[in-house]
């Protein structure tokens, strides 16, 4: 880790539909010339709004990710040029795309550069198990910044310990989308978990409000955060920052990863489990990347 600090924003993102794809950039445009921050977090399922320019043949779930996938190409090039244009790490809202006769749910971290990699869902939810063909996705993936590594659970992936101890990651971006206050609360309440129990910080982003003639998104509870360890030099609650519940916005702050650095190295009150490595081979981590940009 060789930067002191990094400005992170949250999205907590309201979905809208657009007439066109030029409408979609322009809204993406201005979120992004709206904060000054390093790296942006864009939430789960918020790329599906690259395809609501157009609706699919039926209102099922199913419709949606086929019609949904279709745009992710275009959605990825959208947010590559705009990564270039500011000159930020962004986390694309993520959404369903079709590998190898299979739908998973993806997001993909975009370097300054323009240069790329993905992170997929590992665990679908019951709903998603019930009413989609959605898939695990590729083995988990930790990228290494000038921040430090930087790691991506996706929703429900985020309430599972064991994934975030086999990232073992500085940053951990929880992009999550949830239908009602429950499930918000579920992933709120995982990521300042795995922010103490990692002694990292946790990035949540969430979609927000409900959304017309689209059974996969009707109805969005949640807010943006940003998360630390509740120890030595940062907030006692451990909240660097938060959006008021369904109140579309960035969460914003900045990260002190030289303190952060020195509570990973033991030089805190909370200490990180001894296990870390049976952890890691628990969950198969596979992959890793540079995207320093």
């Amino acid at each position: 880790m060789d930067a002191r600090s990094v400005r992170i924003a949250a999205a907590a993102w309201p979905l809208d539909w657009h007439a066109d794809a030029t409408s979609y950039a322009a809204k993406l445009d201005r979120w992004i010339s709206g904060t000054q921050a390093d790296l942006l977090v864009f939430p789960e399922y918020a790329g599906i709004e690259a395809s609501l320019t157009a609706r699919p043949p039926a209102d099922t779930p199913e419709d949606w990710l086929t019609h949904a996938a279709a745009a992710a190409g275009p959605a990825l090039d959208v947010h590559r040029t705009l990564a270039r244009s500011h000159g930020k790490h962004i986390l694309m809202g993520s959404l369903p795309v079709a590998e190898a006769g299979r739908f998973v749910n993806r997001a993909y971290l975009i370097a300054p550069d323009g240069s790329y990699v993905w992170n997929d869902k590992q665990i679908p939810t019951p709903w998603e198990r019930r009413h989609t063909t959605l898939a695990s996705g590729d083995p988990l993936l930790v990228s290494d910044t000038a921040w430090g590594r930087i790691g991506v659970l996706i929703c429900h992936d985020g309430e599972f310990p064991e994934l975030s101890a086999a990232l073992d990651c500085d940053i951990l971006l929880i992009p999550a989308c949830t239908d009602g206050p429950h499930g918000a609360a579920r992933v709120r309440n995982a990521a300042r978990a795995r922010a103490l129990e990692g002694c990292c910080i946790t990035v949540l982003s969430q979609t927000v409000g409900p959304l017309s003639d689209c059974c996969f998104l009707d109805e969005n509870h949640g807010r943006a955060g940003i998360y630390g360890p509740p120890d030595r030099g940062f907030p006692p609650t451990g909240i660097l920052n938060e959006s008021l519940p369904n109140t579309p916005g960035w969460a914003e702050a900045e990260v002190p990863l030289a303190q952060l650095r020195r509570l990973r190295d033991g030089q805190g009150e909370v200490h990180l489990p001894l296990d870390r490595p049976a952890a890691i081979a628990r969950a198969g981590l596979g992959r890793s990347a540079d995207i320093s940009g």
